[in-house]
């Protein structure tokens, strides 16, 4: 009875072995013969479950300055990584995950404070310490440090502590012309993608091609022993190097922060372009921001983004079009005040005039009523047609993203008489740049450039060059004398306001302009300081090669403090461009013209200042001349001080008492120390002893009387 069903047993294994058989060969029978099963692509599904493909990502390329100094670059990053599995440790006098939670949230959080990452508070930090995980990471703060907070966290030797390596986009000078530059930040896939600025309108250039590679893996995703690899190696990014100037950039960062700490504007944009290539030089605003931070209260670049009423620095192309059509004759006169244009009343900005003058004369009183008549001399048509051609009313083309158009038409005759004074038409700077360039080119407008050249890293080719390029000519060279030359009455002949913009050391020619801010419920707003404030000039003013061009919304404050801030720079770049005219009461016996100490020794160079009756204050204890300011071929006199920065950064605070304000923040800027300055005058306290190692993470606090 047993035997017979262990023979039934075996017959039914049998049975169910031979149909096993043959499903399997009909399953392999119907793979052979078609190429889907169940809806799948068999030969796809293969090689895609035994290949993986790797992403290499290229190298991003860097941004420069014109002086080749570097602005972005892609640096190492860490992150920091908690081991919390006590199984990680084989050796307990080698530990390697966190002993002692408390204590390690107490000090990595005094180092995250000390580098002003509020996020990552002690609380904060030991509740994620406290998570029952094997590891976990320290962010938001902790998430893509820098190589120097890295270093800081490993002196503290905490067990357990750790980081992974990875890559971020940084900026050397974080707060030097955010705008301009712009930023990249890291996508979720890893990939570094520029978002504002440069970093956005060249983003294909500079993030090159990724690579990838391509090998054979096993059912677990394990690379196969032997298998074939396909690699192709990514192509690095190439490098823009830009028209800007840091120094000249500095220069005018330096003289908007001082007015910002004084004075109150709702914005404030300022620029330096050179007159004979169209080259923009430096171009800073108020607001800023911090480009390693990225704490900007708007995305709009100022110098391209901004359009608003110019007002009367239009006069100087409303007069251009009057001379243009040949209707300008400058003695001829008219009774100022006030004009009637249809049912409306326009008036001088003072109400009442100066009676009976002359055109020139209205000019460098910035008499509405003069540019009103001219206008109706011109006609519509001919004006508008003016404007066109010195760039009002479309974009400039300047390879920065945002740009903006403006509104230049005008149809009713209030319309077109306001157009002539800068109402009721808008405008950018970088179109009010464009259209001064004429002249310094005997009326030849030139196209504004912020890139000087890109390179490819790979072959060392300059792929581009950026260069003068003319765009048409607008008027007569006879002309832009005419206009020079009322520009230059206008600061250095008269008794207006325009007479604080005279520069100590080169004479400059240029234009005031004030207009009224248009209101949301219509009409313009009636506040005080409710005004667009402006100036346009060139120097020198025999023959301009520097264009200067300020604007800002609101400012309270005296035209006076403003037109400081504007001389202070052209002066600055006179003596830094070396066409600064010597003050015919300073012996030329004091004016020093340095020499180039770049890359010479601290000690010998230290020498050689102090035997030319200068000052040199070093920074940093380097070997070598890393930087110095004022550079090479300025004119300097006699005991002023030469700031000499070496290789390395460990740096003594000088004793500060009786230095000027300027002199303190080229000092803050040159090695990137915080600053707070409060009162005018020269130093009479300092926070920082002097002697004293400087961390650059405090802030110097200065008092001047």
């Amino acid at each position: 009875m047993k035997k017979n069903k262990t023979i039934k047993t075996s017959k039914l294994v049998l049975i169910v072995l031979i149909a096993s058989f043959f499903v399997i060969i009909g399953q392999l029978i119907h793979i052979a013969m078609f190429d889907k099963v169940d809806g799948i692509d068999i030969a796809s599904f293969a090689k895609n479950r035994n290949t993986t493909t790797k992403t290499l990502y290229a190298s991003r390329g860097s941004i420069y300055d014109v002086n080749g100094d570097i602005l972005a670059q892609t640096a190492n990053s860490y992150t920091v990584i908690a081991y919390l599995s006590e199984s990680r440790t084989k050796d307990i006098n080698n530990p390697k995950h966190v002993v002692d939670k408390e204590m390690t949230a107490r000090k990595l959080s005094e180092v995250f404070e000390k580098n002003k990452i509020t996020s990552m508070t002690y609380e904060y930090i030991l509740e994620l310490l406290s998570k029952n995980r094997y590891q976990v990471e320290l962010g938001p703060g902790g998430r893509e440090i820098t190589e120097v907070l890295k270093s800081e966290i490993e002196s503290l030797s905490l067990p357990g502590i750790a980081f992974t390596k990875s890559t971020m986009r940084y900026y050397t000078k974080s707060t030097l012309a955010p705008y301009i530059i712009g930023y990249a930040k890291k996508n979720d896939d890893g990939k570094i993608t520029g978002e504002m600025g440069i970093e956005k309108y060249y983003d294909d250039e500079l993030e090159g091609e990724d690579g990838k590679t391509t090998y054979e893996t096993d059912v677990y995703g394990y690379r196969l022993p032997n298998s074939t690899e396909t690699t192709v190696e990514p192509k690095e990014g190439k490098d823009i190097y830009l028209t800007i100037d840091s120094n000249i950039q500095l220069f005018l960062e330096n003289s908007i922060s001082e007015l910002s700490d004084k004075y109150e504007m709702s914005w404030l944009t300022f620029t330096v372009a050179d007159a004979k290539t169209g080259a923009i030089l430096g171009s800073a605003s108020n607001p800023t921001f911090d480009l390693n931070k990225q704490n900007m209260e708007s995305y709009l670049n100022p110098l391209v983004s901004y359009q608003y009423e110019p007002g009367s620095t239009m006069k100087i192309f409303s007069f251009l079009a009057a001379m243009d059509n040949n209707v300008y004759k400058g003695s001829n006169t008219y009774m100022s005040g006030s004009v009637k244009v249809g049912d409306t009343t326009i008036h001088d900005f003072n109400d009442v005039g100066w009676g009976e003058i002359t055109y020139d004369t209205g000019f460098a009183y910035s008499s509405n009523v003069g540019a009103v008549y001219l206008s109706k001399a011109v006609g519509r048509e001919k004006l508008r047609e003016f404007y066109d051609r010195s760039g009002f009313g479309q974009k400039t083309g300047i390879t920065l993203p945002g740009e903006v158009e403006g509104y230049a038409n005008f149809i009713y005759d209030t319309e077109i008489a306001t157009a002539s004074f800068g109402q009721g038409i808008t405008t950018t700077p970088i179109q009010n740049i464009q259209a001064l360039t004429m002249l310094a080119n005997d009326g030849i407008i030139l196209k504004p450039y912020i890139v000087s050249k890109i390179v490819d890293r790979t072959t060392g080719n300059v792929d581009f060059t950026g260069q003068r390029q003319e765009i048409r000519q607008v008027t007569s060279k006879d002309n832009i004398e005419k206009i020079r030359k009322l520009m230059d009455n206008a600061l250095y002949d008269t008794i207006t306001d325009a007479a604080y913009y005279q520069p100590s050391n080169i004479r400059m020619i240029g234009k005031t302009g004030t207009a009224n801010i248009p209101s949301s419920k219509g009409g313009y707003l009636k506040g005080k300081y409710d005004y667009i404030r402006s100036f346009a000039g060139l120097f020198p003013a025999e023959d301009p090669k520097y264009i200067i061009y300020v604007s800002t919304k609101q400012f309270i404050g005296p035209i006076k403090a403003l037109a400081k801030a504007v001389t202070s720079v052209v002066e600055d770049v006179a003596n830094y461009k070396n066409i600064a005219e010597l003050d015919s009461t300073v012996s030329k016996n004091e004016i020093i013209v340095l020499d180039n100490y770049l890359n010479t020794l601290v000690e010998e160079t230290e020498e050689k200042i102090k035997n030319l009756n200068l000052n040199p204050i070093i920074l940093g204890d380097g070997k070598y001349v890393l930087k110095m300011y004022p550079n090479k071929d300025s004119k300097v006199l006699k005991d002023s001080k030469v700031f000499i920065v070496t290789s390395q950064n460990n740096y003594v605070m000088p004793d500060v008492l009786s230095w000027s304000e300027n002199e303190i923040k080229t000092f803050c800027n040159l090695i990137g120390l915080n600053y707070n300055i409060s009162g005018y005058g020269r130093v009479v306290s300092q926070s920082i002893a002097a002697n004293s190692v400087i961390d650059l993470n405090d802030t110097l606090t200065i008092v001047l009387e």
